[in-house]
């Protein structure tokens, strides 16, 4: 009789490698975990390092509903370049000379684009536009335009202004930055807008995701270290972890299971997704409040 390989639910915390899309890191996470029911919570790109987090097995019921809406990252920006990416990924568009701006426009640049914003995403974004993604329409040289969507960036801080010589000779400015900010926000479209309002030009030339939501780059295995040894966050955790708790008796939990819907206490009220859980601690739903009512989100128990 062959021994069954049984895969832990839960969430993994990866710490992403440049050069890797999201889908890559979802592909080998498979192999790693010997299952095909791995997804993940918002994409990283490409270039970036960093924290992503991926569902294994009935954790992928939870990705939807994680309230991941604030980020946290650490970039390098480089004033006096442009590129077709808005990142070092791209070609180089343009060159000008920085090594004259200033620190105090620097920092009334970076004022500008803190706070509730208006943003126009990069052109190479994965946004669609009438339903065919934005970096599709770029690469076949369609002339388009993206319109700017809301975002908060409710951190935006300059550490260090380094001199430079690009490759081409011109001298340019690297700074290395900081910025916490709302789901759905580009850091190279912040590059991108600081160095046109300094009339230099800007792109990212390096880009690290410290935190997602509550999960940060402390509790992130890379994927060598998850080959070496399958780091889950067990689902039932991770619930507890991401959503308000609410413990149900064993008849609830009965009910409950079986397609009920439970009156929900007051105090669950406008608190959207709650973590039901049975006396025995275990994780039986993932339900929100409807007219005094438990309505399911998904299912566990």
């Amino acid at each position: 009789m062959t021994e069954k390989h049984t895969t832990p639910d839960g969430l993994v915390i990866v710490d992403k490698p440049s050069g890797f899309t999201s889908h890559d890191v979802v592909a080998k996470m498979r192999g790693i975990a010997r299952t095909r029911r791995v997804g993940h919570a918002g994409t990283l790109d490409p270039m970036a390092t960093g924290v992503l987090v991926l569902g294994v097995e009935r954790a992928t019921k939870l990705l939807g509903h994680l309230a991941l809406t604030e980020k946290e990252y650490l970039g390098t920006i480089r004033l006096g370049q442009t590129t077709l990416t808005d990142d070092a990924e791209g070609e180089i568009t343009g060159s000008h000379d920085a090594s004259k701006v200033t620190r105090e426009a620097i920092d009334a640049g970076v004022a500008k684009l803190s706070g509730a914003i208006m943003q126009v995403p990069s052109k190479v974004s994965a946004i669609k536009i009438k339903g065919v993604r934005s970096y599709k329409r770029a690469r076949e040289g369609e002339d388009f335009e993206i319109p700017a969507r809301p975002v908060t960036v409710s951190s935006f801080t300059v550490y260090d202004v380094r001199d430079a010589v690009a490759e081409d000779g011109t001298p340019v400015l690297d700074l290395v930055v900081s910025v916490t900010c709302s789901s759905g926000t580009y850091i190279r479209a912040l590059a991108r807008d600081l160095g046109e309002d300094l009339g230099t030009g800007g792109h990212l030339t390096a880009l690290r995701r410290t935190r997602v939501g509550p999960y940060k780059l402390d509790s992130a295995r890379t994927l060598d270290q998850l080959q070496q040894e399958l780091t889950v966050m067990p689902v039932a955790d991770a619930a507890d972890f991401a959503f308000p708790r609410w413990d149900v008796d064993t008849k609830r939990a009965r009910l409950l299971t079986n397609g009920v819907r439970l009156e929900m206490p007051d105090t669950y009220t406008g608190a959207g997704a709650v973590a039901v859980f049975s006396p025995e601690g275990r994780l039986l739903a993932l339900v929100e409040e409807h007219q005094g009512k438990a309505k399911s989100l998904a299912v566990f128990g």
